[in-house]
């Protein structure tokens, strides 16, 4: 992914992925790549599906990707990892929070949430990231940073310094949040580099 990729977001309402998404371009831009991005939010305030589309290199002609082109997903919530098996490929890298968050089929008691996600994933494609963002956040006392935990960890993988990162950071996020969501990024950035 030096010269050019693409990355997809996805998850449920009120997890931040737009923010994450919108921090991962500035960095790639602020690192000299044309950068396209693309999100469809339409019932994200009712923790429906949220996605961003996310394509850079020397230049981009479109933000969508295409069915089976995905370099990166990263997923905020366990289940919506599947939804978008059909962009993945053999070389797609996974990062997936293994956080759940019950969709209403779900808590009415009409479908059963799956056990078998992550194995799934691994049979689709063999780079999977397990991260528990969420119980990082936790241990930092804010729970919203569960974003940058996975950008942290989406970050191991770009050709973008990491100072670029907290830069943004600074620069995006509230000032009485920053320090958390900058611990955040760094833990999530150490989590992938172990695996």
């Amino acid at each position: 992914m030096e010269k050019g990729g693409n990355i997809l977001f996805c998850g449920v309402g009120g997890q931040g992925i737009l923010l994450a998404s919108d921090i991962t371009s500035a960095a790639l831009l602020g690192a000299g790549f044309d950068v396209k991005k693309s999100e469809v939010h339409g019932m994200a305030q009712r923790g429906g599906a949220v996605v961003a589309h996310l394509r850079y290199g020397a230049k981009v002609y479109s933000p969508l990707i295409e069915l089976g082109t995905a370099h990166m997903v990263v997923a905020f919530e366990l289940l919506e990892s599947l939804r978008y098996l059909p962009y993945l490929n053999p070389e797609t890298k996974v990062i997936v929070n293994t956080q759940k968050i019950l969709p209403p089929s779900v808590t009415t008691g009409v479908e059963t949430y799956p056990e078998d996600v992550l194995e799934r994933l691994g049979r689709a494609v063999p780079a999977v990231f397990p991260v528990d963002a969420l119980a990082v956040a936790e241990s930092l006392g804010e729970i919203r940073a569960v974003n940058m935990v996975l950008v942290g960890s989406l970050s191991s993988f770009l050709p973008v310094p990491e100072n670029v990162f907290c830069d943004l950071i600074e620069k995006k996020v509230p000032k009485k949040f920053i320090a958390a969501n900058t611990e955040a990024f760094r833990r999530g950035r150490e989590i992938v580099k172990q695996k």
